[in-house]
């Protein structure tokens, strides 16, 4: 089985067999004073997805976490899970050139999604480091394994006809990562990372329906504005900006 790299995209990695989770480990580097780094593992016992929620993380998927300093000013920061899941798109059409790209679609704000499936979950997190903004990009991808039971469908690479070593599919992520982030420039270009975002998105023009914290809101997915907020389209025309929230297929209400 092919091993992890001690560097990848010019950053050392350092590779765990079991972790509780691999962003936590990146935010406890972090808080040492540690470089720029990437953190993977076999298996995490203590995963976790966007709002705290648990995320099965079995052998033979990719955990990986990307530690950065002051990869943007800060109010620009969020916009890295946009980056992430462009570049989690590019790695895996590498890894995997016979998938069809159009069954690749990312889904707002930090999901990538096979034929409507989720497949890939990002998050992301910060602290404090000195006077340092660290940012942790934690990128779990479903190599060979998914969860059941979910709210809503998932599924995984080998379950869709596609075997790929997690070791194999982290070397062109890190690669891509770098590239998406270029793109980026540090936020300066939010402009051409939201376009390629946008020709990549899931149910773009379509109805759907985002769920809140405090209500549940349907309407037309127009786009992403130029700060990565989603613009929902009511029916009586007014338009929502939405900067943090789940959303649905209007034909899963």
């Amino acid at each position: 089985m092919m091993g992890f790299p001690a560097v990848a995209g010019g950053l050392a990695v350092t590779h765990f067999a079991e972790i509780g989770s691999t962003n936590a480990e990146a935010l406890a580097r972090a808080g040492s004073g540690g470089p720029e780094q990437w953190i993977v593992a076999d298996r995490q016992i203590a995963g976790r997805g966007r709002r705290g929620r648990q995320w099965v993380s079995e052998p033979g998927n990719l955990f990986s976490s990307l530690l950065l300093y002051d990869p943007a000013p800060p109010a620009l920061t969020p916009q890295i899970c946009f980056v992430a899941a462009l570049a989690v798109h590019d790695a895996v059409r590498d890894a995997v050139p016979v998938l069809d790209p159009v069954r690749l679609k990312l889904k707002w704000p930090n999901d990538v999604l096979l034929d409507g499936k989720k497949l890939v979950g990002i998050l992301v997190e910060g602290a404090i480091a000195g006077s340092k903004q660290a940012v942790v990009t934690g990128i779990g991808i479903n190599c060979a394994h998914h969860p059941e039971n979910m709210a809503y469908p998932v599924t995984d690479l080998a379950n869709e006809g596609f075997r790929v070593a997690p070791a194999a599919l982290f070397e062109r992520l890190a690669v891509r990562m770098l590239d998406r982030l270029a793109q980026w420039k540090r936020g300066s270009a939010f402009a051409a990372t939201r376009q390629a975002w946008l020709k990549r998105a899931y149910e773009l023009g379509r109805e759907i329906e985002v769920k809140l914290p405090e209500r549940t809101l349907g309407g037309c997915f127009e786009e992403i504005d130029g700060e990565g907020a989603l613009v929902l389209t009511l029916a009586n025309g007014h338009r929502e900006f939405i900067r943090a929230g789940d959303v649905f297929p209007a034909s899963q209400r």
